[in-house]
């Protein structure tokens, strides 16, 4: 399995919590990082087929009308999943990221083959003294440059991929690993945090 500084960081939007309560993404944004350095952005509107509430509209910035002319779901997921192939993958509160990677592929049935870290929880036992572990708050803790307009897929995927690299700066400090795994940030994630020096220490 490739190193954690290889990997795909993604986002979406949507029109709801649920894709099996019938919501759809609306955006997706992803940024590809090789060996440590940024190597690709992807980010696209998508037509869910359906009109988005007034309170999605507010709080993404994305409108009805900016959805009408996008391409559908399947053209865009189409291209994600050629994107992302071979890559593992990282989102903030993944398991929301990764129901509707999941649902949007199976409708035009594509998969992938990477697995998924959840940056959100690696960032609760890396910074557990965090005021809270929410995206815009942790990039404020580890004084990540921001101009604050989260809620966009493209900017969050930025986002979350400087995060993802900051938590590896502070992993490299606490371990002797030359390089660091990817399957130790999954495993980082399941740790209780007054665990998480130990394994580190003896990783």
């Amino acid at each position: 399995m490739p190193n954690a500084d290889t990997v795909v960081v993604l986002d979406f939007e949507t029109t709801g919590l649920s894709p099996t309560m019938g919501d759809r993404a609306i955006e997706i944004g992803a940024v590809r990082i090789e060996n440590g350095e940024i190597t690709g952005r992807f980010q696209e509107l998508m037509n869910p087929g359906q009109r988005i509430s007034g309170f999605i509209e507010d709080y993404t910035g994305i409108t009805n009308s900016m959805l009408k002319h996008a391409p559908s779901c399947e053209e865009v997921m189409s291209q994600f999943a050629d994107f992302i192939s071979g890559y593992n993958l990282v989102a903030h509160n993944a398991s929301f990221d990764k129901r509707f990677l999941d649902a949007e592929l199976s409708n035009i049935s594509r998969t992938y083959s990477g697995q998924f870290a959840c940056s959100m929880l690696v960032a609760r036992r890396i910074y557990p003294h965090a005021p809270d572990h929410k995206l815009g708050t942790l990039v404020r803790y580890a004084n990540i440059p921001s101009d604050g307009a989260f809620h966009r897929a493209l900017y969050d995927s930025e986002m979350a991929a400087k995060l993802w690299q900051a938590m590896l700066r502070t992993i490299e400090k606490q371990t002797v690993l030359p390089e660091i795994p990817f399957k130790l940030l999954q495993k980082i994630a399941k740790t209780p945090k007054n665990s998480v020096r130990a394994l580190l220490e003896h990783s």
